[in-house]
């Protein structure tokens, strides 16, 4: 028996998480999928075969799919629980070969940046980030070498989050509008700027929310829909990373105080 929880989702990219409570020895049907996808294990084990190879699957074995692979599973160990991300190649930069994988430290971490990403719901760029990030380091892609055109890049995207671009309202918007793979400009910036490109658009968010509080704004919702936060909480949460205050704590602290007349 499977069930199936998205924890984050965009026209490029789905993650869930799958529950297997399945216990049956043998390999299910074959079935053939459409997808990219990176499937990692967080409980239990199970095995995988595909196009005729067998894979046993644990916390440090997880797998890359492709279009077209014909596969089934078996789960003799009893349930399992995995993530499995579906991606746009799109997203990245060239294609990604179809097979297991071993999960290294790195990948865990990254693995779990990307679920504490999708909790916090900054999905267009928190989410994407560590998305991309996951998948390349799983793919075992390098990291692109600095190139005298990669300053002009990040130049290029540190402008149109400031200048509030439309297109900065998103990872894959951005890298759109500046004609690079999200993996890339993510990178890249990273590189350059010794930040991740979400934690830079955050600054930048952050500094106007003080702008707006300094200029008596109160309403915490209003404010957070104009910055383009998910809600309120994000909001909250982001303010006080950055600055150690809420931002009705900020209210407080940027607010005259008013001397008693004498």
């Amino acid at each position: 028996m499977l069930s199936a929880t998205i924890l984050a989702s965009r026209p490029e990219f789905t993650v869930t998480t799958v529950n297997c409570r399945s216990d049956h020895t043998r390999f299910s049907a074959p079935e053939v999928r459409d997808d990219h996808r990176l499937v990692l294990v967080r409980q239990g084990r199970f095995r995988r075969q595909a196009d005729g190879d067998l894979v046993y699957l644990d916390r440090t074995v997880g797998y890359l799919g492709a279009p077209s692979e014909e596969e089934g599973f078996a789960h003799p160990a009893g349930g399992d629980v995995c993530t499995a991300v579906t991606i746009e190649l799109s997203l990245l930069e060239g294609a990604v070969s179809p097979g297991a994988v071993y999960v290294d430290a790195r990948i865990e971490l990254a693995h779990r940046r990307m679920l504490t990403a999708a909790a916090g719901g900054d999905i267009d760029y928190a989410v994407t980030e560590e998305l991309v990030r996951l998948v390349a380091l799983a793919a075992g892609r390098p990291v692109p070498r600095p190139r005298p055109a990669d300053r002009m890049l990040v130049t290029a995207a540190r402008e149109a989050i400031i200048d509030g671009a439309p297109e900065s309202a998103g990872l894959r918007s951005l890298a759109v509008l500046l004609k690079v793979s999200p993996y890339r400009l993510s990178r890249v910036f990273s590189q350059h700027m010794g930040v991740s490109l979400t934690r830079y658009r955050n600054r930048i968010r952050v500094g106007q929310a003080l702008d707006r509080i300094t200029d008596g704004e109160t309403s915490l919702a209003d404010l957070a829909a104009h910055l383009g936060f998910a809600d309120q909480a994000h909001l909250t949460r982001t303010v006080r990373e950055h600055l150690g205050h809420t931002p009705t704590a900020l209210h407080r602290l940027l607010t005259p105080t008013l001397q008693p007349r004498r």
